[in-house]
């Protein structure tokens, strides 16, 4: 991992401590959820997702258009959220910026760094 990535990726995860919470990008008026290609991973889909509403609102817009952001509670990621997305062999976009460097984690090595920073109150 670059020195970049590693930034970026502490950045997100020292937002995300304080909040306890992470967005993605859900259907207004249903329950898809935005996923995506890989941009780093061969044959690989991945799942956005962002530090902050208002980071990820900036990407509704367009194709997105109809999508809102939804925030989901770090404790509801590792009960609903990590069993699915294995399943589906889903990589994670760290807050997407929706360019050619975009931060793609390995799903086990994200909720590993979720998980050293999960507060329970």
């Amino acid at each position: 991992m670059t020195q970049e990535s590693k930034n970026v990726l502490t950045q997100f995860l020292d937002a995300v401590k304080e909040s306890q919470e992470i967005w993605a990008l859900q259907e207004k008026d249903g329950e898809d959820w935005v996923v995506l290609d890989s941009i780093n991973f061969e044959n690989a889909e991945a799942m956005p997702l962002w530090s902050s509403s208002d980071l990820a609102m900036v990407h509704c817009v367009e194709e997105w258009a109809d999508y809102v952001p939804n925030k989901i509670s770090l404790s509801d990621w590792f009960e609903f959220w990590v069993e699915d997305l294995n399943e589906d062999d889903i990589i994670i976009g760290v807050n997407w910026a929706g360019d050619e460097t975009c931060l793609e984690v390995e799903l086990a090595d994200f909720t590993q760094a979720l998980a050293e920073i999960e507060s329970f109150k």
